[in-house]
């Protein structure tokens, strides 16, 4: 049987020990699969990465993605002012409730993170903080979700596969659609690598820790281009990345290349250039040339 006592009076220390996790989804009858990206963390002092990447306040509102049994949902209530935990999965949701059910500032709430709003969190009208151990097959997702969904978090701290955070991070040349969304809204920068070996079970690949602190003022708004045509004409110039941006845009735009290289000249680029050459800049330059 689990002794729920000696969990909720150790915590940090319990909740990260690889044998008492692989004991609670004994006991519980769950199966952690890839799919759901239940890869529980097993290395305590990466809590402790993650906090001081967020800097986390007493005063601060925070919403964890995927709380897993609450070895970060409880690190977060001890230096924050409310956490707000969402848990997809109903049985390791029912063990959470157990284990936290003597922090007063965390709210539990069983559901698809990508089903919900922002606002049915009922987080406090300012500023929060998002921090979280992603699952990797959802990490695209929920960044846009957060980036592009009213009301923004004031900075993200989030694990996911190294391969993505070097993706969302990529410097022009190495750009793509998921890095021009991320940064269109957000600054990003990777804070560290973590071995696949702080993982239980172990993933296939390693992770890392990303900050993405949120632009206060979109640059859609703050430079005058409509938001649905800047990403509708990025959408176009990653349509193929084998070709050259003005091959994209003749056919996706239905105009000729030789009207397309005018437009890209004109916008200050090499009529050679190709989508993942150009920076965000780069693209509200092309937008506004169109």
């Amino acid at each position: 049987m689990i002794d729920w006592k000696s969990i909720q009076n150790k915590p940090l220390e319990t909740l990260t020990d690889p044998e008492i996790i692989q004991k609670l989804c004994d006991e519980l009858k769950i199966k952690p699969t890839r799919g759901a990206g239940q890869n529980f963390l097993i290395d305590s002092s990466i809590l402790d990465d993650l906090l001081e990447a967020a800097e986390i306040k007493k005063s601060d509102c925070v919403l964890e993605i995927g709380s897993g049994f609450g070895a970060l949902t409880i690190a977060l209530a001890q230096k924050a002012k409310q956490v707000v935990a969402v848990e997809k999965d109903p049985r390791i949701f029912e063990a959470l409730e157990k284990i936290v059910e003597s922090y007063e500032n965390v709210k539990l709430i069983n559901d698809d993170i990508l089903r919900l709003q922002t606002i049915h969190y009922k987080l406090l009208t300012t500023r929060y903080k998002l921090v979280a151990n992603l699952p990797y097959s959802i990490t695209s997702a929920v960044l846009r979700k957060f980036t592009e969904e009213a009301p923004k978090p004031s900075v993200m701290v989030v694990m996911v596969q190294k391969e993505v955070a070097e993706r969302i991070c990529a410097m022009p040349g190495e750009m793509s659609l998921l890095s021009v969304a991320i940064q269109f809204y957000a600054k990003p920068e990777i804070v560290k690598i973590i071995s696949r070996e702080a993982f239980w079970p172990e993933p296939e690949v390693d992770s890392a820790i990303i900050k993405l602190k949120v632009h206060k003022v979109i640059k859609f708004i703050k430079s005058g281009v409509d938001e649905k045509k800047f990403f509708q004409i990025v959408h176009i110039g990653f349509s193929s990345r084998r070709k050259q941006l003005q091959n994209n845009l003749a056919a996706g735009l239905r105009i000729t290349n030789e009207k397309a290289r005018e437009i890209i000249v004109q916008a200050g680029f090499d009529q050679k250039i190709r989508a993942q050459e150009l920076s965000v800049e780069d693209w509200i330059r092309l937008v506004k040339a169109l």
